[in-house]
């Protein structure tokens, strides 16, 4: 079955935050930063009554084909961010420093990503400038390195991009060849900064936002969380509710046995081993700050770009690679990975021979992200 009837929002506020925190988790994959942190920044700024009581967000569809937009956000190694607390202007100094580099003023903002903590930068930087958030983002998802997102993949060049972390020092990037090259540099300059730092990037058009970005993914994660919330106090089964939005399957349920962890050249990797609690069949699942790859009894079951996606088994909530912990009950979900993302150009790039695997990409099925919805099962 197949459904066409998501609302769309166009604002949030503190009422739709808890919401949004865990839609985002889901679709993080388990990276993107943890999504408790950008709430609570986001949380307090909505507090305080020197900013607006609500964020405006605007549908892809409506921009001026001339409008100038930008992403915010954060890159690094998760399991540093979650202990590197930013002093909460990062991302605002790396927007007005693009300006100044780039000579022009951005008119609105847009997630590079839409999971965990890197959704919520463009709205805190939203509520401290009045600039709007597009309902799009770059990717659909989380993914570990820059030059996996929609924009790059499709051809946008690195024209102005900046740097900056919690103690003032501010790099700019211009008219950097590569996408691939860019990632190289920014990557080498966080792990000196500390393992994390904020960015803005690029400088885009409203028209290639309108043609290349993941389309109401805010709206999506919104709508998404709402529904996990719901199923729980109905005491109904909230994973169920993810595969019903998200047009996504559950792949496996079972207990974590087995989680090994490394940081290697700003990133978390590694793999967790979860066992079924009646039975004996083993998933494992690899990352590289988000999950990427799932085996079940040696043979694939789910590989990037779709999503796989690490749930509480009793409330669904999503959870990080950085905390995955032995004797977790999880639910395991692969959710379809959107449109943009598995054409020959993006597979590429972010399919799983980008990564190392030595196979093709096998879908799980249609995406509602971006577009329709799948009802659940999804295949």
């Amino acid at each position: 079955m197949r459904h066409s009837n998501r609302m769309t929002i166009d604002s949030i506020t503190e009422a739709g935050l808890e919401w949004l925190a865990t839609g985002t988790g889901v679709l993080g994959s388990g990276g993107g930063g943890r999504p408790r942190i950008g709430r609570l920044r986001l949380q307090t700024l909505l507090d305080d009554d020197q900013y607006p009581d609500e964020i405006e967000v605007i549908p892809p569809e409506d921009l001026d084909p001339d409008a100038t937009i930008t992403s915010v956000g954060k890159i690094g190694a998760p399991s540093i961010g979650s202990e590197k607390l930013p002093k909460g202007d990062e991302e605002l100094r790396a927007l007005r420093a693009l300006e100044r580099g780039g000579d022009c003023s951005v008119d609105a903002l847009i997630p590079g990503e839409i999971g965990g903590a890197n959704s919520f930068a463009p709205l805190i930087v939203s509520l401290l400038t009045g600039l709007p958030v597009v309902d799009a983002d770059a990717m659909g998802r989380a993914l570990p390195k820059l030059q996996m997102d929609t924009f790059f993949i499709n051809g946008h060049p690195v024209n102005c991009a900046v740097i900056t972390d919690e103690k003032g020092n501010t790099i700019v990037y211009e008219d950097i060849d590569l996408p691939e090259r860019f990632e190289s540099l920014v990557r080498a300059t966080t792990v000196e900064l500390g393992g994390t730092a904020a960015y803005a990037y690029p400088i885009l058009e409203g028209t290639f936002v309108k043609e290349y970005s993941v389309h109401h993914t805010l709206s999506l994660c919104h709508d998404l969380g709402r529904r996990i919330h719901e199923a729980r106090a109905a005491n109904e089964d909230p994973t169920e509710a993810v595969c019903d939005v998200t047009g996504g399957r559950r792949l496996f349920s079972g207990k974590v046995m087995d989680i090994k962890r490394r940081h290697d050249e700003g990133f978390t990797t590694g793999d967790v081993r979860i066992d079924e609690m009646e039975g004996d069949r083993t998933l494992v699942i690899s990352f590289q700050n988000e999950f990427l790859h799932a085996e079940l009894d040696g043979t694939t079951v789910a590989t990037v770009p779709d999503l796989i996606s690490l749930l509480d088994e009793t409330t669904a909530e999503p959870i990080l690679v950085d905390d995955v912990q032995f004797g977790q009950r999880v639910d395991v979900v692969g959710i379809p990975a959107p449109d943009l993302l598995t054409t020959d150009e993006a597979l590429s790039v972010v399919g799983p021979e980008a990564f190392g695997y030595d196979h093709g990409y096998e879908p799980l099925g249609t995406s509602c992200i971006g577009g329709e919805r799948s009802g659940s099962g999804g295949v």
